[in-house]
């Protein structure tokens, strides 16, 4: 198995895991169930966002139009703000900063796997890979740190799996796999429902509060 195989099955690895994982969505304490539907679903739609224009901006791309590419970065830039803005009422602008910054790196990484796929260099394909899985331990890391409710492994298999379906996503697009396109896509944001809502969960849990 090559190099670049064995970092995708990596990734992917890191789906089954997830099996195992709590993703409990009741309220706690004194927090209002309207309040938490509320910022549940508002997180799911951002999150949603994020799949969809994110697609947009890395297939493709080379047959883009330079207007076409522009709008769909501007796009992904807003969601991507909206995303971690989320998180700035609990923790702060400093911590919001940084979760923008993980997000801009994870969309990098994939940009520059889907280039390389392009161009079919290899090379750049494991460079890309190796940037996505150091990414999912940063988000570990880095969640874990502010929120005692998100368990480093947790976040770290979720932002793997997250990184892991947009490469076969890419890789189904290279090969022009259209008919399995629908059920990625499908997995996708089936997958980005969970990281929203056990988001959502850690948060009620850290700060009740702040939902009654």
């Amino acid at each position: 198995m090559s190099k670049i195989h064995r970092s995708i099955a990596a990734l992917v690895l890191a789906l089954v895991g997830l099996a195992g994982c709590d993703y409990e969505t009741r309220a706690v304490g004194d927090a209002n169930p309207a309040r938490v539907a509320e910022m549940k679903q508002s997180y799911r739609g951002l999150w949603l966002g994020h799949i969809y224009w994110v697609q947009h901006a890395v297939l493709d791309s080379a047959k883009s139009s330079m207007v076409q590419r522009d709008a769909a970065k501007k796009e992904v830039d807003a969601n991507t703000k909206q995303i971690a803005d989320m998180i700035m009422p609990f923790y702060g602008e400093a911590a919001s900063k940084k979760f923008l910054s993980l997000l801009d790196i994870n969309i990098g990484a994939v940009r520059e796997y889907s280039e390389a796929t392009v161009a079919g260099d290899k090379s750049s394909q494991d460079a890309a890979l190796a940037r996505l899985a150091s990414n999912s331990e940063d988000f570990g890391v880095f969640l874990s740190g502010i929120n005692p409710y998100l368990k480093n492994d947790t976040v770290r298999g979720l932002f793997a799996a997250h990184g892991a379906h947009h490469v076969l996503q890419i890789n189904q697009y290279k090969k022009r796999e259209y008919a399995h396109l629908e059920k990625t896509w499908k997995m996708m944001r089936e997958h980005v429902y969970v990281i929203a809502d056990t988001l959502t969960t850690a948060l009620v849990k850290q700060f009740p509060d702040k939902f009654s």
